[in-house]
């Protein structure tokens, strides 16, 4: 489950004060805010361009929700949090239409249920595009308001989360046809897969006290703090993600057949579900955006569970990072670098320098509050410290991630068994 957002109730009730790690300065509106709004919002509309009105219905399972959801639910957030509770006079722009839009919030009141999303017919998707441009103009005249800076931050915030989780759920929902649709054209080649990866070098840190978590006046989801020291031990982190041609190593010497390399729960998913691949692969091909295409033996491997990116570390003779390593290694790194998202071209793994980019990358660190994390009173801290147990943290950014969405302190969050995202993995070892 990609990190959840935080929301806003009314301004005038502990629920509407923003917890501290999501605090900006209300001295002026953040630069350039109107702008990034309404290129979040353009980029939401071209993603889903290609698609019928058909296809942005489909809901493959319940981890996933229609494309036409991922419109309609972060401009509910705008309606609801906003215009709703910030704006007197504002009235809904269709008053059923939060029963069927709100996610998971409690204070909201009753919703449907998450795996009838697919159900939703009706709005269409023009009807949606329509929403969605009413809500856009009535927001323009608090768009340099500083009073709203906050708030507006966290809904961009939002709904490039639900970009990519468009993206990834549109991908596993046109995998199911037998055709194997594209919505985009197949990319040009990389030159830079050309000829074969050399070997992974490796980032030596020599251990001792990190002070880690998020700092700074920029914006940031509440479980990214507070900041707080941690004890490293000397530690190397590879230089670059594990590959499709490693990882056909890993198969050919039976990786998925050799219980020692195992999680014991990987073990027992691993044969209650016959996986035997990372999910999308087929022979030497994998399904993409564009389709079935040949796999890069030289680009990272993708869409892997925290049980194969586990069983592949040990076979391999490593492990996979702490997030607090990662995040040590991570901050000396430009978190808008590397094969991540920027327009409506198909997101593809290629191959990234640096630490973001490419696939989100697993680490060996449960989904934990760190010390003197508090959730905030009401709906603010309904999502994220309620989601902290049995879940492992990424660290990083993948290709259908929007450039400048993340960050070092970033702290993704899945299921261990969940690989319909852009999920790979970065080794480490002890020094």
């Amino acid at each position: 489950m990609v990190a959840l957002w935080a929301i806003v109730a009314g301004p005038d009730t502990p629920e509407g004060r923003l917890p501290q790690a999501q605090r900006t300065s209300r001295v002026t509106a953040p630069a350039g805010l109107a702008e990034r709004f309404a290129a979040t919002r353009a980029l939401s509309g071209a993603l889903v361009a290609p698609l019928s009105e058909a296809d942005a219905a489909l809901q493959s399972m319940p981890d996933a929700s229609p494309a036409k959801w991922h419109l309609a639910h972060p401009t509910w957030f705008f309606e609801t949090f906003v215009l709703r509770d910030r704006v007197p006079g504002y009235r809904l722009y269709d008053e059923r239409w939060p029963f069927l839009f709100n996610s998971y919030y409690e204070a909201e009141g009753d919703r449907i249920a998450r795996a009838a999303r697919g159900m939703l017919s009706r709005p269409t998707l023009a009807d949606v595009m329509g929403w969605r441009a009413h809500v856009d103009a009535a927001l323009q005249q608090l768009l340099g308001d500083p009073v709203f800076a906050d708030l507006l931050e966290l809904g961009i915030a939002h709904e490039q989360q639900h970009q990519e989780l468009l993206l990834t759920d549109i991908k596993h929902a046109l995998f199911q046809n037998p055709l194997g649709p594209a919505m985009w054209d197949a990319p040009a080649p990389d030159p830079i897969s050309r000829g074969e990866r050399a070997g992974a070098e490796w980032h030596e840190h020599p251990g001792g006290i990190a002070l880690l978590g998020h700092s700074g006046d920029g914006f940031a989801f509440d479980n990214e703090g507070p900041r707080h020291r941690v004890l490293l031990e000397p530690f190397a982190l590879a230089d670059r993600l594990v590959t499709n041609a490693e990882w056909e190593a890993f198969i050919a010497d039976g990786g998925y057949r050799t219980a020692s390399l195992w999680l014991s729960d990987g073990w027992a998913w691993l044969q209650q579900k016959g996986i035997a691949a990372p999910l999308y692969w087929r022979d030497s091909e994998h399904f993409t955006h564009s389709g079935w295409q040949a796999r890069d033996p030289n680009a990272p491997v993708c869409h892997i569970s925290y049980y194969e990116a586990d069983a592949f570390a040990s076979w391999a003779g490593a492990r996979l990072p702490t997030e607090f390593e990662w995040e040590a290694i991570g901050q000396g790194y430009d978190p808008a670098e590397g094969n991540q998202l920027d327009s409506s071209a198909p997101p593809l793994p290629r191959g990234s320098t640096g630490l973001f980019g490419d696939c989100w990358q697993f680490t060996r660190s449960a989904y934990l509050p760190y010390p003197r994390f508090q959730p905030a009173a009401g709906a603010v801290g309904e999502y994220n410290g309620k989601f902290m147990a049995g879940q492992w943290v990424l660290k990083g950014a993948s290709c259908a991630t929007p450039r400048g969405h993340s960050r070092a302190s970033y702290r993704n969050f899945f299921y261990p068994q969940q690989r319909w995202q852009f999920t790979g993995l970065r080794l480490a070892r002890d020094l």
